[in-house]
């Protein structure tokens, strides 16, 4: 069992995808394409707010073997172009920071 942090997206982000595109990676021919993008918002360690904040322009690799990239301006941090809305919810096994935007692979 090892610590993660997650970048989960909000309700209305999910709502901002083109409509029919949630259906769609239900869909079971779909199940990798939703299974890269649910771990292309994971990273295998676990990091507070404090530390994304000093991460600007760096990038963070995700569980799918991508990388995410940090940007931080005037204190608003992002992620590949996602905005971080809440910060550092803890769980039994790592971090959870809300974003406004679901980010693609």
């Amino acid at each position: 069992k090892g610590t993660c942090y997650v970048f989960a997206p909000t309700d209305e982000a999910l709502a901002k995808l083109p409509e029919g595109t949630v259906a769609d990676l239900l869909k079971t021919e779909n199940k990798a394409k939703l299974s890269s993008i649910i771990t292309y918002h994971v990273v295998a360690s676990e990091v507070k707010a404090s530390a994304v904040v000093t991460m600007d322009g760096k990038s963070a690799a995700t569980v799918d073997g991508a990388s995410v990239k940090i940007g931080v301006k005037n204190g608003v941090v992002t992620v590949d172009g996602a905005t971080v809305v809440t910060t550092d919810i803890k769980t039994s096994n790592g971090v959870i920071h809300v974003i406004d935007s679901v980010m693609i692979p």
